[in-house]
């Protein structure tokens, strides 16, 4: 990597831990069975809708085991107001039962079986790899992949690729963090359609805020950008539960997530 990008890169990464300090998860939980549950049901879904049904449902099921006592209409029933509730049932009480029989109702702590669970893909496992277990990992939802590729970051075409980018360029130290940072900084300024590159701390060391301001596209006023949006292909941006100050006319300050991170944080938009 050259010099002067290496020098780049971490002015990125110092501007957005002064931006974000404080990022974490957005779905609330205690434990990681909770925490893997949530972040199943946030697919397609926001994580305040989530966060709405998650304390009824972990009252009655805080364990696989107890989980499984329910009928899957009976656990329908209790996330009726999420997203294709009906397969996210169907998954969760598959799931539970791979907990409960391999793994004596604790959620496995590597990628490789967590992927094996129904209803948990590559992202999920790493969500609940970095913020369940504290094991470095960049999870890489729709922000994720955007911020990246719009901060030259990644040019990766996958998620998958994107993750391996920001690995390569982020220390791994930094990677959980650096997760956060790019969730928060997509949901608040780099938005998918109008980002506010004019309120943006990061825009002298991005060339696509330094691009459309140039094109005098960057007040949020404008049309939806005409180059990639960096969102992949079948998903869609979510609406998010925001918290924390809004921009002021001068820039972006520092954000402070309402909560702690194991009981109300704020972040990974895994849906």
């Amino acid at each position: 990597m050259p010099p002067e990008e290496r020098r780049r890169i971490a002015r990125i990464r110092a501007t957005l831990a002064r931006m974000y300090p404080d990022a974490t998860t957005a779905l609330n939980w205690r434990t990681p069975f909770e925490l893997l549950v949530a972040t199943i049901l946030s697919a397609q879904t926001t994580d305040a809708a989530v966060n709405q049904v998650t304390p009824a449902l972990f009252a009655r099921c805080p364990t696989p085991a107890a989980m499984l006592e329910l009928t899957e209409d009976e656990l329908g029933a209790m996330i009726r107001t999420i997203g294709l509730w009906r397969n996210k049932a169907r998954n969760l009480l598959a799931a539970c039962r791979i907990l409960v029989e391999r793994h004596g109702g604790q959620v496995p702590r590597t990628r490789e079986e967590l992927v094996q669970l129904p209803g948990v893909g590559r992202k999920t496992a790493n969500v609940v790899l970095s913020n369940a277990f504290g094991i470095p990992a960049i999870a890489v939802d729709t922000h994720v992949f955007r911020v990246a590729r719009r901060l030259g970051l990644a040019s990766g075409t996958t998620p998958e690729r994107v993750e391996q980018e920001l690995m390569e360029k982020i220390p791994e130290a930094e990677w959980s963090r650096a997760h956060h940072w790019l969730i928060w900084h997509g949901r608040r300024i780099c938005h998918a359609r109008n980002p506010r590159c004019d309120l943006c701390a990061l825009r002298p060391d991005c060339p696509t805020g330094q691009a459309r301001l140039a094109a005098g596209n960057g007040d949020g006023t404008g049309p939806a950008e005409a180059a990639a949006t960096g969102t992949p292909p079948g998903a869609p941006d979510q609406p998010v539960a925001s918290g924390g100050r809004r921009p002021a006319a001068g820039g972006w300050r520092a954000v402070k997530p309402r909560g702690g991170p194991a009981r109300d944080g704020h972040g990974p938009a895994a849906n």
